[in-house]
């Protein structure tokens, strides 16, 4: 019994940990004019912009990104995609931030995302998806490094 009260705890303080993530607004959603809608859902859900920035995203920086998919047949296209035109970078901080963010965003295929996502209500395939979320804490971590300086990451109270 003390035992399954002390895990109950564990887990209860491991759900409600400040962490950060990272999001990309695909070419896609830049395109179709979604930047904004897609924040203010992120937002309204209790997560806060520590960073932002728009892009151009280079052929070197997306075979580090996505060097997990390299071998992958969909990749050439995936790079020119990507490079379409600019995205919108944006760090985000909050309770469980890769968790609820990856929720949000839904499952990366939008044809079998659900209702109510952002890739679910806006998207159109696997590539045409609005938004990268990063898939972990740890991946998140990487992301962020890869693609901001420090001085570029902010901290602030929300007032609501």
């Amino acid at each position: 019994m003390l035992q399954r009260l002390l895990q109950k705890a564990a887990q209860e303080r491991r759900s409600d940990f400040v962490q950060r993530t990272l999001i990309i607004l695909k070419p896609d959603c830049m395109k179709n004019g979604l930047c904004g809608t897609v924040l203010q859902r992120l937002e309204n859900a209790g997560l806060t912009i520590v960073a932002a920035k728009m892009v151009k995203l280079t052929p070197e920086i997306l075979d580090e990104h996505y060097s997990h998919l390299k071998q992958k047949p969909f990749f050439p296209s995936l790079v020119e995609f990507m490079m379409s035109s600019p995205v919108i970078m944006a760090i985000l901080e909050g309770e469980n931030a890769v968790e609820k963010v990856r929720k949000l965003c839904g499952i990366t295929d939008s044809t079998k995302a659900g209702k109510g996502t952002i890739r679910g209500d806006f998207g159109k395939s696997v590539q045409s998806n609005i938004i990268h979320a990063s898939d972990s804490g740890e991946t998140a971590e990487k992301e962020i490094d890869r693609f901001f300086k420090a001085d570029e990451i902010f901290s602030y109270k929300r007032e609501k």
